[in-house]
């Protein structure tokens, strides 16, 4: 029924696509939490209220990234998950604190609630810390040496400041008055760190392998990279012109922040598809060496289609329902 050289390809895109739909979704939500310090306890309010509807939908996308990796590509799966096995187990827990602080900080008594905040803030930095160090080592391959730990620790920063700028951008676009201007300022500072974890990516990259510096160095394919860079460096420049002429009276922009992040995000995870593409362990096992069976690929495919659309339909539904600017949180 599917060419047996063509499922494995599927299964890729499919599971590229539910980490960047991840890293978006769930990174604006990470980044309002790592925002927490720096607003008043009105200001966090405000911001718990503008991603409560989704926050806990956007792990979805986790789940299914994980899911797709285990059942799809098994040994790809053990061999990346025994070598970051501490830093997993760190983003669990954080994820685990995250949740518990979501819901109690609306139900403890005043006093403890900034005990809470300060939970949630430290649920989302052990999260975002432990996915930036996560990429730092998939991308020096998976090997531990001070050498890539120490370059791990810069994505793991790089990361963390990323879902920062996100989810500043994110308040611009669910908040109004001082707290968007905060939002505004912190998008302002944010940017750097998508520069900088960008910058640092781009370094390392070609010299993991000489297979990667030829794909992006070599002719013609050189041809097939320019562009990205390029984007990237166009939408860098717009994203800082619209941050310094923003709120605007009538907030008719106030959404461009969010989208061009969003288009980093997006253009930044195609430069890494196309870098290590084959290769779904760096250098060691491809996608065609790690699929499971053809019979398994073809029954786990026929169930995606059917799981995925709906995951997408509530999505897309509940940014609809719930769009707009941020009200009053309330429990009553």
């Amino acid at each position: 029924m599917f060419d047996p050289e063509v499922l494995p390809v599927i299964f890729a895109a499919l599971m590229g696509l539910s980490i960047l739909l991840y890293v978006v979704l769930d990174g604006f939500d990470l980044g309002v939490g790592l925002l927490f310090p720096f607003a008043t306890p009105e200001e966090r309010d405000r911001m718990i209220a503008s991603i409560g509807p989704f926050w806990d939908a956007n792990e979805t996308w986790l789940v299914l990234a994980v899911g797709l990796l285990l059942v799809a590509f098994p040994a790809a799966h053990g061999t990346i998950l025994t070598a970051l096995y501490l830093p997993v187990a760190v983003m669990l827990v954080g994820l685990i604190l995250r949740g518990v602080a979501f819901e109690f900080r609306a139900k403890a008594p005043l006093v403890h609630k900034p005990s809470w905040d300060f939970a949630f803030f430290a649920g989302s930095l052990m999260t975002a810390l432990s996915q930036g160090f996560m990429l730092g080592m998939y991308i020096m391959g998976l090997e531990w040496s001070l050498g890539n730990v120490a370059f791990a620790l810069l994505t793991a920063g790089a990361l963390s400041v990323a879902y920062s700028f996100i989810g500043a951008t994110w308040t611009i676009l669910k908040a109004d008055g001082a707290l968007q201007l905060k939002a505004v300022a912190w998008s302002k500072g944010g940017i750097w760190g998508v520069v900088l974890g960008m910058g640092a990516v781009s370094l390392a990259t070609p010299l993991v392998s000489p297979r990667i510096f030829d794909r992006w160095f070599g002719f013609p394919e050189l041809l097939f990279l320019a562009p990205l860079p390029i984007m990237s460096g166009a939408l860098i420049a717009l994203l800082w012109v619209a941050l310094r002429h923003l709120p605007t009276k009538t907030d008719q922009f106030a959404w461009f922040p969010f989208a061009g992040a969003t288009g980093l995000m997006a253009l930044g995870f195609a430069g890494m598809a196309y870098s290590f593409y084959p290769y779904v362990v760096p250098e060691k096992m491809t996608i065609y060496e790690a699929a499971a069976s053809t019979e398994s690929l073809t029954i786990i495919l026929v169930g995606t289609f059917i799981v995925l659309p709906v995951i997408l339909g509530y999505t897309i539904l509940a940014y609809v329902i719930f769009r707009g600017k941020a009200t009053a949180l309330r429990y009553d």
